[in-house]
């Protein structure tokens, strides 16, 4: 039996949810009827006594998230939160995630921090040594002290200490560590109270002067790490296949893990579940913000908090690692009957339980945040009931009431005086059933990575690329004007033709073609890869928007003629391209292209995942200006050329072996040997040089740059180790992304 679910819960009332929850066993008679009469609420009096001056009691509502199934475990999960569609979003991603098995959560240790700041001391290494020689006593002190808690399992665990070196503006500091096991409570007191406990043996030890005495919120010792599995089937509805919807939330999550201006809202995504059950318990939700986000700028570069990517059968990964340090008892939880409830709801039997629990409902506000993002766009779900709100205030009769709000939010404007306009428009003297709507199609193209073969490929030698899944997107929309192109992620919006004309009276000449022209319509397109960086964005602009005003204007165009009119565009871009660009970004298949009168594009298939870090440099990449300097080159020594060029196809073809054979330690090998070859051909930069120095030192099978070169990206191959890979190219002022194949 699911007993975690409920369907059609949000129809029934407030008094028949409580029933169904309380006949289905999570809350007793005496919490149905705290509930039900409101005398969970928190008294004045008990107020008074648990901050100052204190005036009132503010309310905030409690729901509750359904399906939740965490290591085979049902939970209905208390979530007290003012932001509409947390919870029904939360109830949707879990019952997705159940369908798939549930959730898998681990909480290997749970430890808190105390910190000790010894300033000065005469010689560091020496205290240093001092402290770590007497850890042992050091321990048995702090566990003396704090019998209870060392019969239940807890107590200081363990001393570490860092050294912070004197500076121009700091002085000398020694900062020394005490790691312990609170057990199921929170243990900031305890923390805190173990520090004053030792400071003056610490001064002793260290012959410097102890200042601060406190714990660190940043509880890396207590890292939860959950993961989901979820098949494509389950991820199919509203019109977008599973596939789709899957490669849209890879794409969303690698976004987050290289922009931290992205990642900061995809971690509040993540937190908008966790917190809300934390306020539910009891615990401090603003220390358990402050640890997550601290940890996801632990290596230098703020980064998301999840992962999604693709497995070897094509089902959708995530997975979320997380520090949190909960607590399930203590004085604090006691106060408030509201609490007590959602434990007696909750019935976890750790602190550790509820950890995992809080990584799982962390890891499905995230899942359905991106999901939403990625198809109908997170705007038409978040407002809906925001709609429904405005609809009420505009005075909306009964009978016309669900369709204002579709209206409403079908155009974006929720707005009083646009549902009074919508409202006028349904009982007006015409009585006009409908409402002129603005009319849009979307359509999504790839981007690219060379593997191996780019330049040569121009000169007829073969290329191997994989593709960037929608790396790009573009919308047409009805307008009262001559088409019109915006790229605002690019800067290129309104002036397009301005910015660049060949391009511009290229697109125009394509639309000429296609006997739109003199339509009015504009497009607005979405990249998810930074301009000018190798990533094939301007090929995937061209496919996106060809591909969306064949869809807005059902020219029926087919992916050999959608390919066709975007490599047109791409030569008003380039130059001289080879057409792999626009190929990959129209076919989305890894494959093997070789220019000619009949291009051979040959699909590849990779027998073994492929896991490859892009990084990506500050100077972009001029394709047009690196193949114009090639091609200068080849003309002056074509000897010379020719056979470099010679030395590209058999690199190419053995790394084509390499992939069969699932051989990527010797694809790797080639890819070197490839970034040797193009900076023979003087296509390398010494900041790309630079990228592929530090992939490999941490660790990269082989590594190149990919694209023209000049500037732009490198890709590396990574065999287990790619947060090694990252985390080297973030340490060092570079933006990294992870990609499978």
């Amino acid at each position: 039996m699911d007993k975690a679910r409920f369907p059609g819960f949000y129809k029934l009332s407030i008094g028949e949810r409580l029933k169904k929850v309380h006949e289905n066993g999570w809350i007793s008679e005496t919490d149905l009827s705290s509930l039900r009469d409101g005398h969970h609420v928190l008294p004045l009096s008990r107020a008074d006594k648990m901050i100052e001056n204190v005036v009132g009691v503010m309310g905030l509502p409690m729901g509750l998230g359904l399906n939740f199934r965490v290591n085979q475990k049902d939970y209905l999960v208390p979530l007290v939160v003012e932001e509409p569609s947390i919870v029904a979003a939360l109830s949707a991603a879990a019952k997705v995630f159940r369908q798939s098995g549930g959730i898998h959560a681990v909480a290997e240790e749970s430890l808190l921090i105390g910190q000790i700041q010894v300033v000065n001391p005469p010689d560091s290494e020496q205290a240093k040594s001092q402290i770590l020689f007497h850890k042992a006593e050091l321990l048995d002190k702090l566990n003396e002290l704090h019998p209870n808690m060392v019969e239940r399992g807890g107590g200081a665990r363990d001393i570490e200490v860092r050294i912070f070196e004197q500076t121009e503006n700091n002085p000398l500091m020694l900062i020394v560590h005490i790691l312990v096991d609170t057990c199921d409570a929170m243990g900031a007191n305890i923390i805190n109270t173990m520090c004053e406990e030792i400071a003056a043996d610490i001064e002793a030890l260290t012959e410097g002067r102890v200042f601060l005495r406190i714990l660190s919120n940043l509880t890396d010792r207590a890292v939860v790490r959950a993961s989901v599995t979820i098949s494509t089937e389950q991820l199919e509805g509203k019109g977008y296949p599973g596939e789709e919807v899957r490669d849209g939330i890879i794409l969303a999550s690698q976004f987050a893990e290289i922009d931290p201006y992205r990642a900061a809202t995809h971690n509040k995504g993540v937190m908008n579940g966790i917190d809300p059950l934390a306020i539910a318990t009891g615990n401090d939700w603003r220390a358990i913000e402050a640890a997550a986000h601290a940890y996801a700028a632990r290596n230098g570069r703020y980064t998301a908090l999840t992962r999604w990517y693709a497995d070897e059968d094509g089902n959708l990964v995530g997975t979320i690692e997380i520090p949190l340090k909960v607590g399930i008892t203590g004085g604090s939880l006691q106060a408030n009957d509201t609490t007590m409830i959602s434990y007696r709801m909750l019935n976890v039997a750790s602190a550790r339980e509820l950890a995992e629990l809080m990584a799982a409902v962390g890891l499905a506000q995230n899942f359905s945040a991106i999901k939403a993002l990625s198809t109908e766009g997170i705007q038409k779900g978040h407002m809906s009931l925001h709609a429904r709100s405005v609809a009420v205030t505009a005075g909306a009769p009964k009978e016309h009431f669900e369709t204002v709000v579709s209206h409403l939010i079908d155009q974006g404007d929720v707005t009083v005086s646009a549902a009074k306009e919508i409202i006028a428009e349904l009982t007006g003297v015409n009585h006009k059933n409908e409402i002129k709507r603005k009319i849009s199609t979307t359509a999504m193209a790839n981007g690219k990575v060379i593997l191996l073969g780019e330049h040569a490929v121009v000169y007829g030698k073969p290329a191997i690329a994989v593709p960037i899944k929608n790396a790009v997107v573009a919308e047409v929309s009805d307008a009262d004007h001559s088409p019109e192109i915006h790229v605002p992620a690019w800067d290129i919006d309104d002036k397009l033709e301005e910015s660049n004309t060949v391009w511009w009276q290229t697109i125009q000449d394509v639309f000429t073609q296609l006997d739109i022209a003199d339509r009015k319509f504009s497009v607005h397109v979405k990249p998810n890869i930074p301009a000018a960086m190798g990533l094939g964005g301007s090929a995937a602009i061209a496919v996106a928007i060809v591909r969306a005003v064949s869809k807005h204007f059902n020219l029926d165009l087919n992916n050999e003629e959608v390919n066709h009119f975007a490599f047109i565009c791409e030569k008003a871009a380039h130059g001289t391209p080879s057409g792999i660009d626009n190929t990959i970004a129209t076919f989305g298949q890894p494959l093997v292209y070789q220019a000619g009168e009949q291009p051979r594009m040959d699909m590849l298939e990779f027998p073994k995942e492929l896991n490859l870090v892009i990084g990506i440099s500050d100077s972009p990449s001029l394709t047009v200006d690196m193949v114009a300097g090639v091609r200068e080159r080849w003309r002056k020594n074509r000897k010379l050329y020719e056979s470099l060029f010679e030395n590209f196809r058999q690199v190419t073809e053995s790394g084509i072996d390499a992939i069969t054979t699932s051989d990527y330690v010797a694809l790797g090998h080639m890819m070197t040997i490839n970034h040797g070859l193009l900076s023979a051909i003087q296509v390398s930069s010494p900041e790309l040089d630079r990228m592929v120095q530090i992939a490999r030192d941490h660790g990269a099978l082989g590594a190149k740059l990919t694209g023209a070169g000049g500037g732009g990206s490198i890709v590396a191959v990574a065999d287990d180790n790619t947060d090694a890979i990252v985390h080297g190219l973030s340490r060092n002022g570079f933006k990294a992304l992870q990609v499978s194949v």
